[in-house]
C-alpha cells in the first residue's frame, strides 16, 4: 500500500483533497563509508528515520509529506576519493530554492531540511532563502545530533563509526559486509592544537585524516543497539514532526 506520508509513493488521487503543514526534505551524501558500508549509508539512515518518525507522527494527525531524498552532499574535501560526488553549496542553494518556490507557490509553507551528511550545512543556505520567502518558515536538522551517541554506543567517531555500523546492519543488513573486514577508522590528530580543540577550523582532507574513510572504530557495531538507537531518535523526531506541523509561525515564540 502506498504510504500517504512518502511523496514518492502517494498519487495525484490522494493529494488533490490533501493538505500539506510540514514538508520534510531528506538530504544525504553519496561517498564512501570504510570498507564494510555502502556508498548510499547517508541516505539510507536520513530516509529510514525520516520515513519512520514521519509514520508516527502522521498516526497521531500531523498533515506532513516527506519529499524524495537528495542522494548528493558538499564533499569537496573528498574529491580525491573515488566516485564520493560532490554538489557544490551554490549547486545545493539553487536546488533548495527550486524546491521551495514549488512549495511556496502551492501553500505548502514550511519546509524542514532533514539532513543526514556532516558535510552538509543548510543553516546559512536558508538563511539566505527566507529572505526570498518570507512567508515561508525554514529551519533544518542534524537527526545525528539529537541523542547523546555515549548512551547507546561504546567508540565515538563521526563517519562510519560504531553508531553508523549499528544502524545500517539495522536497515539495511544486506549491504553490510562482515566486520572483520572493516578498517579501524583511525583518525589522524591534527598537529596544532587549535583546530584539535574545536575554536578553528578548516575542511579536512579526508585521504590525510584516514586511511579507510572511516573515523571511528566500528567493530563493537551490531543490529540491536542500531535499532535501540533507531527506536529512540525516530520517536524524538515524530514528535518534532508534531510541533512543526501545528506549529502557528507567528505565535512561535513565548510572550
Amino acid at each position: 500500500m502506498p504510504r500517504p506520508y512518502l511523496l514518492a509513493e502517494t498519487n495525484y488521487k490522494h493529494l488533490q483533497d490533501a493538505t500539506v503543514d510540514l514538508a520534510i526534505l531528506p538530504w544525504g551524501a553519496t561517498e564512501a563509508h570504510n570498507y564494510h558500508l555502502p556508498y548510499a549509508t547517508d541516505n539510507i539512515e536520513a530516509e529510514g528515520i525520516a520515513t519512520e518518525a514521519a509514520r508516527q507522527a502522521w498516526e497521531r494527525g500531523a498533515k506532513i509529506m516527506v519529499l524524495p531524498t537528495i542522494p548528493f552532499g558538499i564533499n569537496t574535501g573528498q574529491a580525491d576519493i573515488f566516485l564520493d560526488i560532490n554538489l557544490n553549496p551554490t549547486t545545493q542553494l539553487a536546488i533548495l530554492d527550486d524546491v521551495a518556490a514549488t512549495l511556496d507557490r502551492q501553500g505548502v509553507k514550511k519546509l524542514l531540511v532533514f539532513n543526514g551528511h556532516g558535510g552538509n550545512s543548510f543553516k546559512v543556505l536558508l538563511k539566505e532563502l527566507g529572505l526570498r520567502y518570507p512567508e515561508m518558515f525554514f529551519c533544518t536538522s542534524d537527526w545525528f545530533r539529537a541523542l547523546d551517541k555515549s548512551a547507546y554506543f561504546t567508540e565515538g567517531g563521526d563517519h562510519a563509526d560504531e553508531m553508523e555500523t549499528s544502524l545500517v546492519l539495522h536497515l539495511r543488513p544486506d549491504l553490510v559486509l562482515p566486520l572483520e573486514e572493516a578498517g579501524a577508522g583511525r583518525e589522524h590528530k591534527h598537529r596544532i592544537a587549535a583546530f584539535a580543540e574545536g575554536w578553528v577550523t578548516h575542511e579536512r582532507r579526508w585521504s590525510r585524516v584516514t586511511a579507510d574513510t572511516g573515523i571511528g572504530d566500528p567493530r563493537q557495531a551490531t543490529a540491536e543497539k542500531g535499532a535501540r538507537y533507531f527506536r529512540d531518535v525516530t520517536a524524538k523526531f515524530a514528535d518534532l514532526f508534531v510541533e512543526l506541523a501545528a506549529l502557528k509561525v507567528e505565535r512561535m515564540y513565548e510572550e
